[in-house]
């Protein structure tokens, strides 16, 4: 252990009653980084300190937690992971994934420039890890290769949030525009925004560094390299190396637009077009081979952000022949000969000590003790709790609700795949009971917009558009919900209230309202009430009646197949062709009162001189009628007849 190591006073003590500090492993202008043991959970982890001095400075302690926040609302295997937050006296911590490896800087001063394949595995990494940031509302806004961390077991991260802020507040002035001059675009220099694009803008110039080896701006003062990137354009990577492909000088030109506006509008987007690349140049992403350096840095020399990385070894990407020669050795070569300043045997008494004391820490208590947790996601817990117990780790099942993994089929595990434990720890292996089920409360009558806001806060999808229908409920309230179970089969009615699984699907039946009543309204006007509510009229159809008019409405024929109408349907009118008209009898030569009988059978009413009901009906005979006989009238309409006597 160095003096300095042996100085730090956190070296062996217990944060927070729960992480013992094993030694530190990186020191930035912010924090410093530790490896630490969590008891509690008996894994290694990394603990970023942050500096005492900045422990009083708001400004400081709200970029510390928005680190701890912007990456825990991350979950992608590119992008390290923040376990814990927390404060413990007047020291502020995080707790975050322990990542033996290198940093993407310190393989670009080992090998200059990268090969076309493991650039496009890096950068392949990047844009997964920072598509998944852009699509949780975050921008990483100090994208540069500092923060890519290179796994000793192949695994590319991306880390150090400490400058992110969510999209909505993308706003940077002052002393808030830390990140590196090198790698801001343009919109940060010139007005001090930021936004997802210009996250994509950094990645353009890392593209460049790693194909070209050097950046493609360079100046003796950091104004001058921030005025090239407000003014200048990157040139080609293909004229620096000509070995770049056509496809990746475009890729860099087109993130490195000038105007926002002209660059991908997120890292999918980016990824979307990698990928397509990577198919036409025949490269497949991945890790070729790892070595283990196991270099611990103490400071990192003009490195004006924080650090997340932690122990770094070498990297190599995937490529067509590997130089016997590799890139750990040729370091170790050469701090082998600066260091070798004295006699050979003092070397190599110095170097078996080394050996021997790096040998006990691996086994005793460094990474040689401990395991990787293995990936067991898609599988059935017995299988996974065979493999885990094939790397000497104890697995537990915690069952959890997904929406996507079959019942019975593990999600993943807590620790992560790929986490390191010491052996005999113990992994929840988290177990999926598939969707959550949840209770739908009923109904009916409620605002659709509160009905829509109560389903979709128990994960439940509700389509679009809601059904719409004229009823005599109130306007926009629900008349009927039905839930279409997101594994298939039929619409089930919830009206009332059901029980239905995260992922189902709801549809709303939505009153607009009454019908406009029609009755005795002309055809024209009617036609217009109803184009009001987004009814047409497809037709009329005439009817006899009583009470209105020729010509006006009666009412709306039947919906075709019953039920209710719906805005955008076409109607049928009925229109009044007034009164149904009759033949009114003949009653000329019948008796008095055989001519009312005839007259009432008809539907008609009578009027005749009255004093002939004082005459017997036998002597009584008619002899006119008005209306005549045979003429059409309406029932109800009077006839008049006179009446003789027949002596």
């Amino acid at each position: 252990m160095s003096t300095s190591q042996q100085a730090d006073p956190l070296i062996g003590r217990l944060v927070d009653g729960r992480y013992r500090v094993r030694a530190r492993i990186a020191r930035g202008g912010m924090a410093t980084v530790y490896v630490a043991t969590d008891l509690r959970l008996e894994r290694r982890v990394a603990l970023k300190v942050m500096h005492g001095h900045l422990s009083d400075d708001t400004v400081f302690q709200s970029r510390f937690i928005q680190e701890a926040r912007a990456a825990a609302r991350l979950a992608d295997p590119h992008v390290v992971n923040v376990f814990d937050q927390g404060q413990d006296g007047d020291m502020a911590y995080l707790v975050m994934e322990y990542l033996p490896g290198i940093t993407l800087r310190e393989l670009l001063r080992e090998q200059k420039r990268l090969t076309v394949p493991q650039t496009v595995t890096i950068m392949d990494a990047m844009l997964s890890g920072l598509a998944a940031a852009h699509r949780a509302g975050i921008v990483h806004r100090d994208v540069k290769p500092e923060n890519v961390l290179l796994a000793e077991d192949g695994r590319i991260k991306i880390g150090d949030f400490g400058l992110a802020r969510a999209t909505t507040a993308n706003t940077a002035t002052g002393a808030q525009l830390l990140g590196t001059i090198a790698y801001l675009a343009p919109e940060l220099v010139t007005r001090g925004l930021a936004d997802a694009r210009s996250d994509i803008y950094s990645l353009g110039i890392m593209l460049y560094e790693m194909l070209v080896g050097e950046q493609p701006y360079k100046g003796e003062q950091p104004m001058q390299i921030a005025f090239q990137h407000a003014t200048d354009s990157v040139p080609r990577p293909s004229v620096k190396n000509p070995g770049v492909p056509e496809q990746l000088d475009e890729l860099v030109l087109w993130a490195t637009e000038k105007s926002p506006d002209d660059r991908p509008t997120d890292a999918s987007v980016m990824l979307d077009r990698l990928r397509e690349i990577e198919r036409e140049l025949g490269i497949a992403p991945q890790v070729a081979r790892t070595l283990s350096a196991g270099i611990i840095r103490e400071e990192v020399a003009g490195d004006s952000g924080d650090l997340t990385q932690v122990l770094p070894a070498t990297m190599t990407g995937q490529t067509t022949a590997v130089d016997e020669t590799d890139n750990a050795t040729r370091l170790r070569a050469a701090t082998k000969r600066r260091s070798v300043k004295g006699g050979w045997l003092m070397a190599l008494v110095l170097l078996l000590s080394a050996l021997a004391a790096g040998a006990g820490w691996w086994l005793g208590s460094g990474p040689g003790s401990q395991v990787a947790v293995p990936d067991v996601a898609d599988r059935s817990f017995a299988e996974a709790q065979q493999i885990l117990a094939e790397q000497s780790l104890q697995a537990v099942q915690k069952d959890v609700y997904d929406l996507d993994v079959a019942p019975g089929v593990v999600v993943g595990t807590d620790p992560s795949a790929g986490s390191r434990l010491d052996k005999d720890g113990t992994v929840n292996v988290l177990v999926s009971l598939g969707p959550r089920p949840q209770t739908v409360q009923a109904l009916g009558g409620v605002a659709a917009t509160d009905a829509r806001g109560i389903l979709q806060a128990i994960n439940l999808t509700v389509a679009e558009p809601d059904q719409e229908y004229f009823t005599d409920a109130a306007e926009g309230t629900v008349i009927a919900v039905s839930v279409t179970p997101r594994a298939g089969g039929d619409p089930v009615d919830c009206t009332q209230g059901c029980t239905a699984l995260e992922g189902d699907t709801a549809t709303l039946s939505v009153s607009v309202g009454p019908i406009p009543d029609v009755f005795g309204e002309s055809v024209d006007s009617a036609t217009s009430m109803l184009a009001e509510k987004n009814l047409s009229v497809s037709g009329t159809f005439e009817e006899f009646n009583d009470d209105l008019d020729t010509g006006l409405v009666i009412y709306i024929a039947g919906r075709d197949g019953g039920g209710d109408w719906r805005p955008g349907e076409s109607v049928t009118l009925a229109v009044s062709k007034g009164p149904a008209l009759f033949p009114v009898p003949n009653i000329v030569g019948l008796t008095r009162d055989q001519a009312k009988a005839a007259l009432t059978d008809a539907g008609f009413e009578y009027e005749y001189a009255t004093l002939w009901d004082a005459v017997l009906d036998e002597i009584t005979e008619v002899e006119s009628q008005v209306p005549a006989a045979g003429t059409q009238h309406p029932k109800g309409t009077v006839v008049s007849f006179r009446i003789n006597g027949a002596f």
